[in-house]
């Protein structure tokens, strides 16, 4: 399952908002691609959600849930939840119904199992160029010493046909006019929040992954707070 996703680098926040307007468009004409940069597990990224009094805010979570009685949230635990039980397993089931958000990548990774000990990574894109909009949830660690950290995770589906040949999960990723339902903006029932993390099939452009250097190391965890 995914396990890596670019995202545009050094973008400012604020400016994460025009974005929206990009998600499953084509790119503009010969524009260069733009910048971006792989996001693994336990690093922050700015997530959609709305805030207490129901407004759209970004703000920065750390891809991976934690158990909330955990000591010390160093190591996800999770970092998908699969969409066929999002809505009643334990770990996911409060966060569907309360705490839902979206990520915007430019691609995301799946990795194609060689051996037992090899994988072959496979950078996934859409050959619109658009955004993705995957369907997160997330949830609030808090440490004893009154500090919070606010954790995400993917919503994963079965793939679809092209990736169906070498992989067994997918993101799930909402179609634009799904969002403010997801949000909460619009009110929907459990089953049609559900009914919107389906298979996507569309044009993708599946390529081996370059060999890049590898990312930053996530922030230690002594600086969380």
């Amino acid at each position: 399952m995914c396990g890596k996703f670019t995202q545009r680098k050094n973008l400012p926040w604020r400016e994460f908002h025009d974005l929206l307007d990009m998600i499953g468009t084509e790119k503009a004409g010969d524009a260069p691609p733009p910048e971006v940069e792989t996001i693994t597990p336990m690093r922050f990224v700015p997530i959609l959600r709305l805030d207490a009094q129901g407004e759209r805010e970004w703000v920065p979570m750390r891809w991976g849930f934690s158990a909330l009685s955990a000591a010390n949230p160093a190591k996800p635990d999770h970092i998908h939840a699969r969409a066929e039980t999002i809505d009643v397993k334990p770990t996911f089931r409060a966060a569907f119904r309360e705490r839902r958000g979206v990520l915007l990548v430019d691609s995301f990774n799946e990795g194609e199992e060689l051996t037992p000990s090899k994988t072959l990574q496979y950078v996934v894109t859409p050959e619109s160029g658009g955004l993705l909009a995957i369907a997160v949830l997330w949830e609030a660690w808090h440490h004893d010493g009154g500090g919070e950290l606010l954790t995400f995770v993917m919503a994963t589906v079965p793939p679809n046909n092209l990736l169906g040949e070498k992989f067994d999960r997918m993101p799930a990723v909402l179609a634009p006019d799904d969002i403010p339902a997801w949000l909460g903006e619009i009110e929907a029932t459990p089953d049609e929040l559900k009914a919107m993390l389906v298979t996507t099939e569309g044009r993708w452009d599946l390529s081996p992954e370059k060999k890049t250097p590898p990312p930053r190391k996530p922030t230690p965890q002594g600086e969380l707070f």
